[in-house]
């Protein structure tokens, strides 16, 4: 059995062929990321979001045609019904941004690390979730999903151009954010800098929605 998400293509042909176990493995290697970004477009909904997306991603798998994508295709399919459900809900996405919250995040002096350490928690979700709706979706796709550039673009239906350009925009204001004003802000590298593998996820359903993203 290959291992995930180091080989997630031949994992992929393998539950394509019916294997149970590979499309747990499937599972395990995207289901914590997918549920953060789910938390951060619907709130506490984001678990059944999530059931969701699995249940069409097990029915329309034979479909995928192949090759490193998956994981952005599996993302395509949990954002489709991330909006179905906002359409359905007829309400927008929102995050409140807990003050006790804040005063857990890391208290380095470089901001940048400071977003990356933070991109972990509930806090940091919600921070990001404040964000401008372009500029979060590029961060939460290319660092709590591990997406490239290329990649996040076919998923948002943007240009790769326009998608360095939101995530480069939101690590700014992201680490302003986890400045609190005390540090001064140190420049976050170009949005290549944030490509890295998915962040782990212990608990986000129970993020309370409440501020409407812009």
């Amino acid at each position: 059995m290959p291992s995930v998400p180091n080989d997630l293509a031949a994992t992929v042909r393998l539950a394509q062929d019916g294997d149970e176990e590979a499309f747990r493995l499937l599972y395990r290697a995207l289901q914590p990321g997918l549920l953060r970004y789910l938390t951060a477009l619907v709130g506490t909904d984001a678990e059944d979001v999530a059931s969701e997306t699995w249940l069409q991603i097990a029915r329309d798998l034979n479909t995928f045609a192949g090759g490193p994508g998956f994981r952005a295709w599996a993302t395509r399919i949990a954002r489709n019904r991330a909006l179905d459900h906002l359409r359905h809900q007829r309400r927008r996405p929102a995050l409140p941004v807990p003050v006790e919250a804040l005063a857990d995040l890391p208290a380095t002096e470089d901001t940048a690390d400071r977003a990356d350490e933070g991109l972990g928690t509930d806090a940091a979700i919600a921070l990001i979730a404040a964000l401008p709706r372009t500029e979060a979706e590029a961060v939460l796709l290319r660092t709590v999903i591990g997406l490239d550039a290329e990649s996040t673009a076919r998923v948002l239906g943007k240009r790769p151009g326009a998608v360095r350009t939101a995530a480069h925009r939101g690590l700014r204001r992201l680490a302003r954010l986890l400045a609190k004003d005390d540090a001064p802000l140190v420049d976050v590298a170009g949005a290549e800098r944030v490509v890295g593998p998915p962040v782990d996820v212990r608990s986000a359903a129970h993020v309370e929605a409440g501020r409407a993203w812009r």
